[in-house]
Formats: structure tokens, C-alpha cells, sequence
């Protein structure tokens, strides 16, 4: 019996394949993409499913079964064409003519329930034109990673895609980075577009500036809709995205997240982050942190991701110099740090228990704040969470009282940096009558849930599906973050 057959569904419409796909990217025509096949397997079973995000497509979770899962993402029963996107980037600081979609496609768009289109691409469903030589299949761990970074990003406020489906497939892949052969899995990702900045950079290599107009319509017109009848739309529209992106590094940096691999080719068009590899979050202060064993020179550093995402925005000027003024685009790109530093400045002071302070005491309580993670060494998310789970209205009578209780407060009088920060923040509650403090209390709960997902936590959830073929501390885990626990 086949796959397929096993899978049969013919009595049961899917409520996956029936969804109703909108041909948006695909009616650009195939200047922008190839139509693929998707790979064969030889045996799936599902390992996640994320019901938290089906009533965004109006499905109800109880209606829709494993099977429907696994046809649809796992078999790739009734959605054609699918398509593997085309695109270049800068990797690095060098310019790689020889990307593309290598290990996924785009399955299909769909509108979501809040009126805004979707997309469905995979990853690991086989060989494209974009492979050069790879195998176009994706690493269990991989998938794995990718799910759990998607929840925990989107649970501490980031703008990100988020994992719909993870199927394994029965390949064994080798890989110099892994145990192998190692296990194998599709995965299929959800956000608001996979264009990215290489996707523009490819039609500039190729001297194509009427693509590159057409391209800039449809992005307009799909994701930044109410621009879309503005005289000026075109400079507009790179004001927004570099406005987006700013937000987008300072909740990387506020959750205290390396991307690891900020390539022009993994910027989306829309400021969303995607694309989880070898990332992490960090488990202490410590700016010139590195994610990626590859990133020799420190690169992709976390203190460089903003000055980074600077200059990828800058890079893409080039390409849409054939549609947007230069001058336009520089005044643009100059209020990157601005808005970067508001939102950052906005989501720490979040994460100390304000909504908003003075600016003199903001600034003195998120330099005192740094300064003693930095110097301590004590754990980034740790500390975060100890606030929020010793925070007493008492930390108003005397600065001593602050974070008592504690493991992470270092004996008194040792720290120069820690007791000046408590002296601040026990000034500044002061400012505070007891209905305000009890809201700082629940800014600190929320703000600072107590699972981090640091190297670890992850290892401590894979390592059960390795040895034992046991999924239940991953799912604990994903529940846990998605519970904010």
C-alpha cells in the first residue's frame, strides 16, 4: 500500500486543501518563481501540528485531523502549482548570485480571518532549481528548533512567522554537524510573505527594472495596503518597511535573541522575522555574543543585529533606486536609530515593570540595568523573571528590600552597580501609589515568563526524541512557552 492510499481521505474534504487559496504571488507570472515537485517520502507521521494559529484561518482544531495534516503538508495531495521562489542576497557582506529557494516553496496564500494574506511555505520538501547540489531536505532538529523559536519569539512580543505543521519524513541525512545519518522532517511555515530583500537584489543583478516596479506594486498593494492610493506611496513605502525593521532588531534585542544569519535573503519585505537556524538566545549579557560556530568574525553578533539591519536596508536602496528616489530613500534609512531606540528603550522599560517613565530616570534605570547584567554575568532571563517572582509593594520601603529573596543578589555591599540600581528602582517606585505598583507587578509577569529557551532547554527536549523517540518534553516545553509559563 502507498502513502497515499494509507492517507486516503476521499470521504473526508480537508479543510486544509479546501481553504480558499488565493493565486496573489502567482499571478505576477513565473519571472519571480519556478514550478516545483515536492519530494516523495518514504513514511510520515506528524510530530507537531499548531492548533493555537487555525482559528486565524477559520478552522476549528477539533476539525481537523492528523490525516488532514499529513495529506496536505506531508503528501502534497491537491495544491498545485507550488512554487519555489526566486532570489539573490547578500551572505556575509558578499553578493551571491546562486541562491533561491534550495529546500522549500511557496504551497500557497490564504487570507486570514483578520482580513490579511498569508503564507504557507515549507521547508525540507525536496530538491528545486535553487538546490545546487544540496538535497533539499530538512534536519529533524531543525524543525524542531524552528518551531520552538517561532513560539517563544512570538510569545515575547516579536513580529515573526510561526510554525503551522512539522512532519517526519523516514530519511536519514547526513550532516557534518550532526550525528549521522540523522532524522528528517518537513516543516511549513506561516507569515505575511516570503519576498525578501534578495528578491529584489536578483532583478537588479538582471538589470530588470521593470520586474523590479511590478514587484514593488504587488508588495504595496498586498502588505502595505494603505499606502497603496498615496501620490508619494513608493517613498513611503521604504519609510515604513525601515521602520518596521528598527522595531523589528529591538524586540530581537530586548528578548535577549541572535538571529545568527541576517543574509539580505532572509529579510522579509514585510519587517517580520523568519528563518530560525543556528540561532539563540543569549544566556547572559554579553554584547559581541555569536550564534552561528561559522560567524568567525562576529558578524551576526547580537550588539551588530541593528547596525546590520541598517545596512541591509541600505543595500536595498540599489534595486529600488529604479522606482523610488535616492534622496527619498536616505531620509528614510535616517531615522532607523530612532525608531529602534524608542522601541527598545519602550520594551526593556516593559520588562523592568513600566509603561512609561521620565526620561532622565528611563535612561539612568536601563544603563544601570545593562551595566550590572554586563558586568555580573547573571543569567539575562533569569534576572527578568526573579523580578517578577520576588516583587513585593515592600521594595517601596528601602532599597535593601529589592530583589530580596533572591538567588542572583550578590552579598551586600559587593556590587556597586547592583545596589546603585536598587537604590534607583526603589526611587522611582516611590513615584508610584499602590494601585499603580500592582500594575508594574503584572507588567513584570507578563513581560518575563519563566522558561527561556536557551541551548540547554532545547538539548533538554531533544535529547528524549534521540534516545527514546520521546516527544512528550518537547511538547511541555512548547506548551509551556506558549502558556507564558
Amino acid at each position: 500500500m502507498t502513502l497515499a492510499e494509507t492517507f486516503n481521505t476521499e470521504n473526508h474534504p480537508n479543510p486544509l486543501i479546501t481553504l480558499n487559496y488565493e493565486p496573489a504571488l502567482e499571478s505576477l507570472g513565473n519571472d519571480y518563481y519556478d514550478e516545483v515537485t515536492a519530494a516523495e517520502f518514504p513514511q510520515l507521521t506528524l510530530r507537531w501540528r499548531n492548533d493555537a494559529i487555525l482559528p486565524r484561518l477559520g478552522l476549528d482544531p477539533q476539525t481537523v485531523t492528523d490525516e488532514d495534516f499529513i495529506t496536505a503538508f506531508g503528501l502534497f495531495q491537491g495544491r498545485k502549482p507550488l512554487l519555489a521562489l526566486r532570489y539573490h542576497g547578500y551572505q556575509f557582506g558578499e553578493y551571491n548570485p546562486n541562491l533561491g529557494d534550495g529546500r522549500g516553496f511557496l504551497y500557497g496564500q490564504v487570507r486570514g480571518t483578520d482580513g490579511e494574506l498569508y503564507d504557507f511555505g515549507t521547508k525540507g520538501s525536496g530538491r528545486t532549481p535553487y538546490s545546487r547540489g544540496g538535497d533539499g531536505m530538512l534536519t529533524l532538529k531543525g524543525g524542531v528548533r524552528e518551531v520552538l523559536a517561532a513560539e517563544a519569539l512570538h510569545q515575547l512580543g516579536v513580529r515573526t512567522s510561526r510554525c503551522l505543521t512539522m512532519i517526519e519524513t523516514g530519511l536519514g541525512l547526513w550532516r557534518g554537524d550532526e550525528p549521522s545519518p540523522t532524522r528528517s522532517s518537513v516543516m511549513v511555515r506561516m507569515n505575511k510573505s516570503h519576498i525578501r530583500f534578495g528578491t529584489f537584489e536578483r532583478l537588479h543583478y538582471f538589470q530588470r527594472s521593470d520586474l523590479i516596479k511590478k514587484l514593488l506594486d504587488h508588495v504595496i498593494e498586498h502588505y502595505y495596503q494603505h499606502l497603496a492610493h498615496e501620490s508619494d506611496k513608493y517613498a513611503l513605502f521604504y519609510a515604513e518597511l525601515v521602520k518596521r525593521v528598527a522595531e523589528l532588531v529591538a524586540q530581537w534585542m530586548a528578548a535577549g535573541f541572535c538571529h545568527a544569519v541576517l543574509n539580505t535573503d532572509n529579510m522579509s519585505i514585510t519587517g517580520e522575522s523568519f528563518d530560525y537556524g543556528p540561532y539563540a538566545f543569549i544566556p547572559t549579557y554579553n554584547p559581541y555574543f555569536t550564534a552561528a560556530y561559522f560567524d568567525y568574525y562576529g558578524r551576526y553578533c547580537y550588539i551588530q543585529q541593528p547596525s546590520i539591519c541598517q545596512w541591509n536596508l541600505e543595500m536595498l536602496q540599489v534595486p529600488l533606486r529604479a522606482v523610488i528616489d535616492k534622496a527619498d530613500m536616505e531620509a528614510g534609512l535616517a531615522k532607523f536609530n530612532e525608531y529602534c531606540h524608542a522601541e527598545y528603550h519602550s520594551l526593556m522599560l516593559k520588562k523592568l515593570g513600566f509603561e512609561q517613565l521620565t526620561t532622565p530616570e528611563a535612561e539612568e534605570l536601563l544603563s544601570l540595568t545593562l551595566k550590572f547584567l554586563q558586568e555580573s554575568q547573571v543569567g539575562y532571563h533569569q534576572f527578568f523573571y526573579e523580578m517578577a517572582r520576588t516583587f513585593s509593594v515592600k521594595w517601596r520601603d528601602e532599597p535593601g528590600l529589592v530583589l530580596s529573596g533572591s538567588d542572583i543578589v550578590p552579598p551586600s555591599g559587593t556590587d556597586a552597580n547592583f545596589d546603585n540600581w536598587c537604590v534607583l528602582y526603589h526611587k522611582i517606585l516611590n513615584n508610584f501609589d499602590y494601585e499603580q505598583v500592582k500594575i508594574i507587578a503584572q507588567n513584570l509577569t507578563y513581560y518575563n515568563p519563566k522558561t527561556s529557551l536557551l541551548r540547554p532547554t532545547i538539548e533538554e527536549a531533544w535529547e528524549p526524541i534521540v534516545q527514546e523517540d520521546n516527544w512528550q518534553p518537547f511538547y511541555d516545553l512548547v506548551k509551556s512557552i506558549q502558556s507564558r509559563g
